[in-house]
């Protein structure tokens, strides 16, 4: 499971022209299920984000976590994160989680990470998302569940 985080000032999903998921600050987090991924990496990437120390202090320091500045989470779902671009051209996907096993992942961390943060907002899994921005930073940080099981970096 690979999560890309992006702190935000705020950010907002819409799907067909309609806003479906919007925060203030906080993480936008770009979410890509792979084949073999199961709950425990969802558990681990949701605990590692909302601990992340990224947010400012009074100094001005990165030493406050999403759970510390009451931040919210748009989490968006992103198979393409998956993308295996080592030949050729054209990226192919199929590293990527099918899409009930995916959607079904998807959910349960964010299940995991809602209790945890202090509002949470989605996209619409499957669909043409639009995505809107202010980036604060920008702060972009990159996690793999496999990374963090290994305890890598």
């Amino acid at each position: 499971m690979i999560a890309v985080l992006q702190r935000v000032n705020h950010a907002t999903v819409r799907v067909a022209g309609q806003a479906v998921g919007e925060i203030g600050t906080g993480l936008l987090i770009l979410l890509g299920v792979g084949k073999g991924d199961v709950r425990e990496d969802a558990d681990r990437l949701a605990a590692k984000i909302a601990a992340c120390r990224i947010f400012c202090d009074e100094a001005g320091k990165m030493n406050r976590s999403l759970a510390d500045i009451g931040g919210g989470a748009l989490v968006v779902s992103n198979f393409t994160l998956l993308a295996d671009y080592s030949h050729g051209n054209r990226p192919s996907y199929f590293d990527a989680a099918q899409p009930l096993e995916a959607d079904d992942l998807y959910r349960y961390f964010c299940d995991v990470l809602r209790p945890r943060v202090a509002t949470l907002a989605t996209g619409e899994f499957g669909a043409d998302m639009k995505i809107s921005m202010e980036a604060d930073g920008p702060v972009t940080i990159t996690m793999d569940s496999k990374i963090l099981k290994e305890g890598r970096r």
